[in-house]
């Protein structure tokens, strides 16, 4: 006669079966993930690239979530939102120079610089640095944040660009949808939504530091927008232009997210 199984042997047979079928179970959904992903990523990579126009130069599908996300992150943007700040005694000494494009030395005079502001097809208005030092100055020492990865906490000061939009009674042009501005040169340019143009920390900075900026930073006037990452951060402005479709942007022209928000 056999011998019966104890309650013990039974029960961890049971737990066995369990086990064996759970592991079944978590295998085939990850083979499944793990399939779904391969495809989705095969489907992706032979995707359509977009044409180069304001944005270009990364797969069609990609650019749509991209779009998409700058549609969501632009309905709950709020100018309550302020990136963290820090004391002076914290900024860095020696500020990471990362790009030089738009700022060759050759054929720019930095006494002879001019802000050349488009207020409409036929009305463009002509500042000097002296004419935006008139403003109340702002300071700010913030993590400035790059795409590739590195940050820096940085000390800046100018006017806010809300400030210079309500001086200079360009009201109409601040109830557009976007900010283009671009070099003396137009080698470099950028497009932004007015609502971080206009955000409390934005800023037209003619400072680093607490002195004049130097060439490689973008004197004589740069942009400072702190919930953006550096791309956006234009130096040597040389003409600001408003409209209600996107502008040129080097960059997103290149591949990168048109909105760059942080």
């Amino acid at each position: 006669m056999e011998n019966q199984k104890s309650a013990e042997e039974i029960e961890e047979e049971k737990l066995d079966r369990k086990l064996n079928r759970r592991n079944f179970l978590s295998f085939a959904t990850f083979a499944a993930v793990g399939a779904a992903a391969v495809g989705g990523w095969k489907w992706l990579y032979h995707a359509d690239i977009e044409p180069r126009k304001i944005t270009g130069f990364t797969r069609e599908p990609l650019r749509d979530v991209l779009n998409k996300n700058e549609t969501l992150f632009r309905k709950f943007f709020s100018h309550d939102h302020l990136v963290k700040t820090y004391p002076k005694s914290e900024a860095v000494k020696n500020v990471r120079i990362n790009s030089l494009i738009g700022l060759e030395k050759e054929g720019f005079d930095a006494d002879t610089w001019e802000l050349n502001v488009q207020k409409s097809k036929d009305q463009i208005l002509k500042l000097r640095l002296d004419d935006l030092k008139k403003l109340p100055k702002t300071e700010i020492v913030f993590d400035f944040k790059c795409v590739e990865g590195w940050d820096q906490i940085q000390h800046w000061g100018g006017v806010k660009f809300a400030d210079f939009m309500a001086h200079y009674q360009l009201h109409n042009q601040a109830k557009m949808e976007y900010v283009g501005m671009k070099t003396p040169n137009s080698k470099y340019y950028i497009g932004m939504d007015m609502e971080s143009a206009l955000h409390p920390q934005t800023i037209l900075a003619y400072e680093m530091n607490g002195r004049p900026l130097t060439i490689e930073h973008g004197a004589p006037l740069r942009l400072i927008v702190p919930v953006k990452y550096g791309i956006k951060n234009l130096k040597r402005i040389g003409t600001i232009s408003f409209s209600n479709e996107r502008p040129p942007d080097f960059w997103a022209r290149l591949g990168y997210d048109y909105y760059s928000g942080l």
